[in-house]
This record gives C-alpha cells, structure tokens and sequence, in this order.
C-alpha cells in the first residue's frame, strides 16, 4: 500500500508512530504538509500538485489536520475524495467534527448522551441560558478549541456572564455547557478504528485543575470500557462520519456523556498508558479498507434517478406495526430495508421474517416516488390573514390527513452525519 500522512507536524510522536507502523508492516509512507499543496479542478480531472509538482499516485491518506488549517486541510481531503483515493478521515467528518456546535448539534438528533448545551449572542439571552442549562457553575468553551484550551469553569452566575461578554466583545463565539458535578476533573478517552473500541483510557486532572487533558498535565489509566460506553463511542464516532476518532466522555451518574469528538486524536497518551500498538491497528485497518473500501453512497445514488436512501419511522398508529417486514409489502414496492433501528439497537440488513413494531426506523433505499406515498399528509396551520381595504380573503382549507403510516426524516441527499449509520 502506499500511503500519505498529511501532517505539518512530522516530528511529533503520532506522526512518527504512524509513519513507523507503516514501514514496520511493508507499506511505502510518506508524511506530506498539508499546507504545500496546490487544487487543480477541471472538467472531469481533479488533480493535487505538492511543491508545485503533479502528485504521485497514492491508495490512502491519512489526515492529520490541525484546528489552524481546518478550511484549506479539509480542502485538501476534499480533493483526495474526488480522486477517488481512500481517506481515513472524510472532509465532511473533519468538518463536522471540528466545531463543537456542529457536532452538538448533529449528536443532539441521535439517542446519544451530550451535556445541555446553550449557544447564544444576545447579552439579554445569557442570563436565560445559563439557567436552562441548571445554573451555575458551568463550562464556557470556545467552538474551536483544542487541548483543553478555550474551555473555562465558571463557578457563579456572575462570573459566567462576565467571562461571555468578555469573550463576544472580542468576536469570539462559546457555548455554554452544564457542568457535571459527578466527572469533575475526570473523563473517558475512547479510541474508535472503524465500528469498535481499541483502547480507552480515564483522564484524571491534576491540583485544581478541572480540564483532564494531557496537554493540562492530566494523569492517564487504562480502563475496561463499559459496553454501553462502547456502544456509544463507536455511534459518535459514525454519526460524525470519522472512521478513525477518539471520543471523549464524561461519566454522569445517567451513564455516558460525550463532550468530543476529535478527528485527529493524539497516541501519546494512549499508547503509554494503554500500551497498545494504536498506530499499528490504525495502519492495518486503512490497508483493509484499501482493499475493500467503504463507499459514500450519496454520491453513488446521483446515478439512479428517482431512487435514494431514507429513513421511515414507524409512530404509533401505522398499518406496518405487528406486519413482518415481507408481509410489509416494501419489496413489492422496490423497496429495501437496509437497517432496522429500535431504540438504541441497530440490526443491519434484517430478516424479512422480522416483526414491525411502534417506534421502529427503517433506513430503506428504493424508489423515492413509492416512499414518499408512506408518508402521512401533514395538516398545514392556519395563517392568520390580515384584512385589507376592499379585500376579503379566506383562510386556507386544511389539506386532507392520511391515515398515519410512515414518517421520513433523512433527504436523498442528507448530510455525513445521516450517512455513517449503514
């Protein structure tokens, strides 16, 4: 396999181990700053100059990219993708990661653990905010910090809002997290290679501090994850749309609370205090994917007209609930069920025999004309219409409502986060 490590950093510890693994197992590796490359677009030839010369061909890249370069890094990826090279890490999982708004926000729609998080910019809605999120004391933390840098503890009310105003008046956009008493100065590392946990380690701040990260002079410990911290590590991870990830977690006495996920995560740590080869499981699972690679399907789907993926939810009420998924009917109509999704549990590609039940997700690719008929009419609102001079206007007749069926909540083409579920 050859192999490009897209890092500005070659001399750092993840960027040597990496690059070690990698000539250890055979494979040519070469670390490429990321910064030293040139887009090139034209009509149906993408190409990568670096120092100004054509790029040779590669089978993989791996990125490393700093939260400094995220744009022209995650560019960079962008144009690999269109080369039809594989990347461990997709652009838009970079991206979605990189912001913690973002990535609050695409995790807040799943059945997965976060803080209470507020976002706000109006001074007369910091005061409101801090109380929705249970008071004081709370974490403030920039969207785009790393290494614990930009997150602050605010222990009053008081504080919390001055340290906000400081940080608008300077152009700087926080969020605003509830602070879990219970994980003060702790928290879970979880390092994700494709849908499983590696290694995990506990985090655990020193003195008075309450940012646990290594970079805070955080002591380190190798722990035995709790399945339902696996479970949950590996569906940040996917939702985010990164196949390489370490996820971090507090341990909130209602069980997992995922803080970040980090697209580029540091082996130091890790490594020393789990004493696992990271950077070899890491290199072996891109040479797998080499040879059987993931694919994006949205891009794939643009070659079918009127068929795309989408997710069917099944409300109380629906005349697919006690069916079988053959008795359903969804084959005959060009249908396929592709995952069933109940509760927290995923089953991929499930049996016809399967019974339907309330609350059930299907993830179905088919014919878009035959699943949008699954769809119940939703009744339009009433507007209220103001009346003009000379002018009598009519409220709107509410449109007839079906018998509730099937709800759709995923377009054809959805964003990464709706994707990484297959």
């Amino acid at each position: 396999m050859k192999l490009a490590i897209l890092s500005v950093s070659p001399r750092c510890y993840s960027t040597r181990r990496l690059r070690g693994a990698a000539i250890q197992r055979g494979h040519q590796v070469k670390v490429l700053d990321t910064t030293k490359f040139s887009i090139d677009l034209s009509h149906g030839n993408p190409q990568l100059f670096f120092r100004s010369k054509r790029l040779g061909d590669y089978e993989a890249v791996l990125p490393r990219i700093g939260a400094s370069i995220t744009y022209f890094g995650t560019a960079v990826v962008r144009q690999f993708e269109q080369m039809a090279v594989f990347c461990a890490n997709s652009s838009n999982g970079i991206t979605n990661s990189r912001d913690k708004l973002r990535s609050m926000q695409i995790l807040s729609r799943h059945d997965i653990g976060i803080p209470e998080t507020t976002f706000v910019r109006d001074r007369k809605d910091v005061l409101p905010a801090i109380e929705r999120v249970g008071g004081a004391p709370v974490v403030i933390k920039l969207l785009e910090g790393t290494q614990g840098v930009g997150v602050i503890l605010a222990e009053s009310t008081k504080v919390a809002e001055a340290i906000i105003e400081t940080l608008h008046s300077a152009s700087q956009n926080v969020l605003v997290q509830k602070f879990v008493a219970e994980s003060k100065g702790r928290d879970v590392r979880a390092f994700v290679i494709g849908d499983r946990v590696v290694a995990a380690m506990r985090r655990v701040a020193q003195g008075q501090e309450f940012r646990s990260n290594v970079h805070r002079g955080g002591r380190t410990e190798a722990i035995e994850l709790d399945p339902a911290y696996e479970r949950t590590a590996v569906r940040a991870a996917q939702i985010m749309g990164l196949r390489v990830a370490g996820v971090d977690m507090l341990e909130a006495n209602d069980g997992p609370q995922v803080m970040e996920v980090n697209s580029s995560p540091g082996l130091e740590g890790i490594e020393g205090a789990t004493g696992l080869d990271i950077a070899g499981a890491v290199i072996d699972y891109i040479a797998d994917q080499v040879g059987f690679p993931d694919l994006d399907i949205r891009q794939r789907l643009t070659v079918s007209t009127g068929y795309g993926v989408t997710e069917l939810h099944l409300p109380e009420g629906s005349l697919l609930i006690g069916q079988t998924i053959a008795e359903s009917g969804l084959r005959d109509q060009d249908i396929s069920v592709l995952t069933l999704q109940r509760g927290v549990t995923v089953i991929p590609n499930p049996r016809s025999s399967r019974v339907l039940e309330a609350e059930d997700r299907l993830l179905c690719f088919g014919r878009l004309a035959a699943m949008k008929e699954l769809i119940p009419q939703r009744r339009r609102k009433r507007r209220k219409v103001r009346k003009l001079p000379d002018l009598v206007t009519e409220p709107e007749a509410p449109a007839p409502q079906d018998p509730p069926q099937a709800e759709a909540s995923a377009a054809v083409q959805g964003p990464a986060e709706e994707r990484t579920e297959l």
